[in-house]
């Protein structure tokens, strides 16, 4: 496994990277021509949330070889446990920063999103940055042999960074498979592919720079607010000190 880009922290039974997004985007340059499978974990309160609950997903996070604070709640969190961060590293600027900076060296999978999305989040990456598209799967395989024929998809692909936007549980999956997915630094870009494809638009710049850019994903798209109890749910963990316990029940 490689070491993490710097100082590695826990929060609320999560390991958490102290790293800038200039830095990570080094590490997972440097980790793509290493050659081996790697594990990037773009952390946000739902995960960590969906991790409480789910024993293997927290065994995912636990093997991380780097995570990022994706969501502004997981920067809030570590500041108020006195574990401040460099700043959050969305997952979306973290691709297209590794994108941009590595360009026609990149052979990349595109995996996720509806039918069709996976594909055009590749043309745009093509196109926008230069990189090599290995191969692109949609986010609908879970069916009865699926999983293993993506996996081959992946490792015959010659990819090495898979971007993959499966949704909740994405960490899981990937850890699940490292072996047969082959030598590939693999991120889970959430909706990351839905934003390249331009079916998902990212809000104002300013909304990230103030740590309100969910509150307006959440007011402008009513089907968010299903993610609210979460949100609550983590707030909760957080003012309650409650980590998650591993399964020795530590």
């Amino acid at each position: 496994m490689a070491a993490p880009a710097r100082a590695r922290s826990w929060l609320l039974g999560a390991p958490v990277d102290a790293v800038s997004l200039p830095a990570a985007a080094t590490w997972v340059l440097d980790a793509v021509r290493q050659g081996a499978f790697r594990l990037v974990v773009t952390l946000n309160p739902e995960i960590v949330v969906g991790a409480a609950r789910d024993p293997a997903l927290l065994a995912a996070l636990r093997a991380a070889d780097l995570s990022v604070a994706d969501g502004v709640g997981i920067s809030l969190a570590a500041r108020l446990r006195g574990r401040p961060l460099p700043g959050r590293v969305p997952g979306v600027d973290l691709v297209g920063e590794v994108l941009r900076r590595g360009g026609e060296e990149l052979s990349v999978f595109f995996l996720g999103g509806r039918p069709g999305v996976a594909e055009r989040a590749a043309e745009t990456a093509a196109r926008r940055y230069g990189c090599r598209v290995a191969g692109t799967y949609h986010g609908y395989f879970r069916r009865p042999g699926g999983e293993p024929e993506v996996c081959a998809a992946v490792a015959a692909s010659g990819a090495r960074l898979l971007l993959a936007g499966l949704g909740p549980g994405q960490e899981r999956f990937l850890h699940e498979h490292r072996d047969a997915l082959g030598p590939v630094v693999a991120i889970g870009v959430g909706g990351t592919l839905d934003v390249l494809a331009g079916t998902a638009r990212r809000m104002p710049a300013w909304s990230s720079r103030l740590g309100v850019e969910w509150v307006l994903r959440v007011g402008l798209d009513p089907r968010r607010w299903r993610r609210v109890p979460n949100l609550l749910r983590f707030a909760w963990m957080v003012a309650a000190g409650r980590d998650i316990p591993d399964a020795a029940g530590r």
